[in-house]
C-alpha cells in the first residue's frame, strides 16, 4: 500500500511539476490527458477513488488515536505498537499529500485551461482589433474621398447656381426684347393694317377716276362728233 502510495504521489508531482514547468508540447499533453480523463465516467471514478482514500485515512487516523491510547494506557508503547503506529502515519501522510497533489492538479487544471480559453479570445480579441482597426483606416480613407467628392460636387453645384442665375437673367432680357419684339410687331401689323386700308382706299379712288376719265372721254368724243356734224351743216 505504501509503495503505491509512493508511485501514486511521485505521478501526481511530476505531473504537477510538468503543469507548473512548460517543457516542450509536454504541458499541452497532461493537459488534454486531464480533458480527457474528465469526460465520461471518469470525474465519478475519481471521487470514488478520492472517497476510497478518504475513507483509509479516516481509519489510519483512528488507528494512529488507538495506538496512542493504548500506550497512554500502558504508559509506553511495544516496538510492535511503534511500527504500526510509525506505518499508519506514514500511510496517512501519503495519502494526505496524495489528495493534496490531487486538488492543486485540479485546481491548476482549470486555472490553465481557462488562462488558455483567455489568451485564445485574447488573441481572437486581437484579429478583431487589427480587422476594426484596418476597417476604421479604409473607413477613414473612404470619408476623406467622400468629403472631397462633396466639396467637388458643393463647387459644381455653386458654380450651376450661378450658371442658372445668369441663363436666368438673360432668360428675362430675352423675354423683355421678345415682348419688345412682340409690341413691335403688333404696331407694324396695325400700320400695315391702316396702309392696307389706305391702299384700298387709293384703289378705290383710283377705279373712280378711272370711271369718271372714261366718261369724260366718251363725253369728249361725243362733243366732237357733234362738232363734226355742226360743221358738215
Amino acid at each position: 500500500m505504501i509503495q503505491l502510495l509512493f508511485l501514486v504521489l511521485l505521478g501526481e508531482g511530476a505531473i504537477a511539476l510538468l503543469l507548473l514547468v512548460k517543457i516542450g508540447p509536454l504541458r499541452e499533453l497532461v493537459i488534454k490527458g486531464l480533458e480527457q480523463l474528465k469526460l465520461g465516467r471518469g470525474p465519478a471514478t475519481m471521487k470514488t477513488i478520492a472517497a476510497t482514500m478518504s475513507v483509509i485515512l479516516l481509519s489510519s487516523f483512528m488507528s494512529i488515536i488507538k495506538i496512542q491510547n493504548k500506550g497512554a494506557k500502558l504508559g509506553t508503547m511495544s516496538p510492535m505498537d511503534q511500527v504500526l503506529w510509525r506505518t499508519h502515519l506514514l500511510e496517512a501522510s501519503l495519502i494526505s499529500f496524495t489528495l493534496f497533489l490531487g486538488f492543486v492538479i485540479d485546481r491548476m487544471h482549470q486555472y490553465l485551461s481557462k488562462l488558455i480559453r483567455i489568451r485564445d479570445s485574447v488573441g481572437s480579441s486581437k484579429e478583431e482589433l487589427e480587422k476594426l482597426k484596418k476597417e476604421k483606416t479604409e473607413l477613414s480613407e473612404k470619408e476623406t474621398k467622400t468629403s472631397k467628392e462633396m466639396k467637388r460636387l458643393r463647387e459644381q453645384v455653386s458654380t450651376l447656381n450661378e450658371n442658372l442665375k445668369k441663363l436666368k437673367l438673360e432668360c428675362e432680357e430675352k423675354d423683355k426684347k421678345i415682348e419688345t419684339a412682340d409690341a413691335h410687331v403688333a404696331s407694324l401689323q396695325k400700320q400695315s393694317a391702316d396702309l392696307l386700308l389706305e391702299y384700298d382706299r387709293l384703289l378705290e379712288d383710283n377705279q373712280n377716276l378711272q370711271t369718271q376719265a372714261q366718261g369724260y372721254k366718251k363725253a369728249e368724243e361725243i362733243f366732237i362728233r357733234m362738232l363734226g356734224f355742226l360743221t358738215i351743216f
